[in-house]
């Protein structure tokens, strides 16, 4: 009771402070992606993002700027090019929610929200009624965002773009990303056709989720095979995304390529140091053709790796429709969109090169 008591009278101080009202002069009504009517201030100078990917779709907006908080599990080290484009600023941003998986549909700290003084909260993966419970307590505003798919690609992204563009007078902006990435679809579908009935068969494993896995670990919803229409080796009866294959089973279906994420990379020599010879059983080991790729499923779905990955795949997997592309200067010229910055450089020193040959003998 004495805390709730606390948490009223730290509201009406920070709003006789000078929190912004639910409803000012230049407000707009949207509805968010959890259907629900939000009626926030146009154009707001100060934003918190708060859930999976949240922040990401902001930065793609280009309205890093305004973001006046960060949640902690943000500052993670990790591939994340939307945060490593804007580590400096972000960094110097308080605290304001743990954040990660275990905060998923949760309430977040109430005070240090409020502390931050937000005018709008964006939300990714928060029901309905917590969101209007949280509304209600901090009379802010807040907008839930959706990506539609854990660890894949769903146009419902391009809606909480717009959603979150209108509220940031950044409409151009999410449709300028909606093309960029659809452009890219395009050329990729384009530099593929009619090349994937003679390709060879092609696995990805070590694919984190929940945490980091070995070999066996892959995703049927690979977003860079979907979108060139890879001839995958492992089609399992299952509409789960993530899932484990059996080790010898991949002996029997022997992959001719095998792309391996760069997030499982350290169990999975771990593991090769342990049974060598096991992954020299596989063809591709013995062959030379193992490539690394850069995880892009980190606290959801980053679009721009996602894209970068799959030029690289195509390289590899189809040479004469990708002979012209150098993966390195393709990813730099997605993050200089995406995110505002060319960060491939420091995706290397974390990961590799992109597409570069997976080597164990270090």
């Amino acid at each position: 009771m004495r805390r709730h008591k606390l948490l009223f009278c730290s509201i009406l101080v920070l709003c006789a402070l000078g929190l912004p009202a639910l409803a000012q002069a230049a407000d707009t009504q949207i509805s968010d992606m959890a259907g629900r009517k939000v009626t926030a201030p146009v154009g707001p100078e100060r934003i918190l993002c708060l859930g999976p990917g949240c922040l990401r779709l902001i930065v793609y907006l280009g309205a890093v700027d305004r973001v006046v908080g960060v949640e902690r599990f943000e500052r993670r080290m990790g591939g994340r090019p939307y945060y490593l484009a804007h580590r400096q600023y972000l960094d110097s941003l308080p605290v304001v929610s743990p954040g990660g998986p275990s905060a998923i549909n949760k309430k977040p700290d109430l005070e240090k929200v409020l502390a931050a003084r937000p005018q709008v909260i964006f939300v990714t993966m928060m029901q309905a009624g917590l969101a209007d419970r949280v509304q209600t307590l901090l009379k802010v505003p807040v907008v839930v965002l959706d990506y539609g798919v854990v660890g894949g690609f769903s146009p419902k992204i391009y809606q909480s773009l717009l959603v979150a563009g209108k509220v940031l007078g950044k409409e151009d902006r999410a449709r300028r990303v909606a093309t960029y990435i659809e452009k890219g679809r395009g050329e990729l579908a384009r530099r593929a056709k009619g090349l994937a009935e003679d390709s060879p068969t092609a696995y990805v494993g070590g694919v984190s989720f929940k945490g980091f896995h070995g070999i066996d670990s892959t995703n049927l919803q690979y977003v860079p095979f979907r979108w060139l229409g890879v001839n995958t080796a492992v089609r399992p009866k299952t509409k789960r995304a993530y899932f484990f294959v059996d080790r010898e089973e991949l002996l029997r279906l022997q992959p001719e390529i095998i792309f391996l994420d760069a997030a499982g990379m350290q169990i999975i020599k771990t593991n090769y140091a342990k049974r060598p010879d096991y992954f020299q059983a596989l063809k591709a080991f013995q062959q030379d053709r193992v490539y690394t790729l850069y995880p892009y499923n980190w606290y959801s779905t980053n679009l721009g790796t996602a894209l970068a990955d799959a030029f690289c795949v195509g390289r590899v997997v189809f040479p004469k429709g990708f002979t012209d592309i150098d993966p390195a200067r393709k990813a730099d010229e997605i993050y200089q969109f995406m995110v505002g910055k060319a960060v491939y450089e420091q995706m290397a020193r974390l990961y590799g090169p992109l597409g570069a040959k997976a080597r164990f003998d270090k």
